[in-house]
C-alpha cells in the first residue's frame, strides 16, 4: 500500500514543487546505483536553514510518510540520533541515522527512503549550506548505492520526491510554511 501511495504522490510531486524550483537533477545512474543533486540560494542565514533541517516534521510533506503526517518525523541535529517517524499504536520507522553533523555547514544522514528502505541499499542524505548573497546557497545530494536494477529506475521519481522536499524545506525557511 505505501508502495501505492508513494507512486500517487510521485506523479502529483511535479506539480507540487515546479514553480519557483530549484536546480535539480539526476546526476549519475548506472548498475550500482544513482546520484541526484538539488541546489537553490535561500534568503535566509545558514544558522536558519540548519537549525530548520532538524524541524524536519515542519516541512516535509504528509504523503511522504507511513503515518500520513509529517509532524510524526523527527531528526534530531546531533551524530548519531535517529531520522524516525512515529506511528500510531506505538509503532515508527526509523529512516535513518545522522552520521555528519558540522553546524551552519553541513548535515549528512544516512537514509534509505522509502521503497530503497527494503532493497539492502546505503544512501547517503546530505546537506552543504554556504553563506552567499546576504543568504545561503544550500546543496543538497542523494547518493544510493547498492542498487539492482529496479531500484536505479526509480531514480527520476525518487529525485521528484526528494525535490519536494527540498523546496518545501526553502519555502519553509523563507516564508515559515512549507506550501
Amino acid at each position: 500500500m505505501k508502495t501505492a501511495i508513494l507512486a500517487g504522490a510521485l506523479v502529483l510531486a511535479p506539480m507540487l514543487f515546479g514553480a519557483g524550483a530549484a536546480r535539480a537533477e539526476v546526476v549519475d545512474k548506472g548498475a550500482y546505483g544513482f546520484r541526484l543533486r538539488h541546489t537553490a540560494q535561500v534568503a535566509a542565514s545558514p544558522e536558519a536553514v540548519f537549525k530548520a533541517l532538524g524541524e524536519i516534521g515542519r516541512w516535509w510533506s504528509d504523503a511522504h510518510t507511513y503515518s500520513g503526517k509529517a509532524a510524526n518525523l523527527s531528526m534530531p541535529l546531533i551524530a548519531n540520533a535517529c531520522y524516525c517517524e512515529a506511528l500510531p499504536g506505538g509503532g515508527g520507522v526509523r529512516h535513518g541515522v545522522v552520521d555528519l553533523v558540522i553546524p551552519n555547514q553541513m548535515l549528512r544522514v544516512n537514509a534509505a527512503l522509502g521503497p530503497l528502505q527494503d532493497e539492502g541499499v546505503s544512501a547517503a542524505w546530505t546537506f552543504h549550506l554556504k553563506p552567499k548573497d546576504g543568504g545561503t546557497e544550500l546543496l543538497m545530494t542523494y547518493h544510493v548505492g547498492g542498487a539492482r536494477d529496479f531500484v536505479t529506475t526509480l531514480a527520476p521519481n525518487v529525485d521528484k520526491v526528494m525535490g519536494e522536499g527540498f523546496t518545501r524545506l526553502k519555502r519553509y525557511v523563507e516564508t515559515g510554511k512549507p506550501q
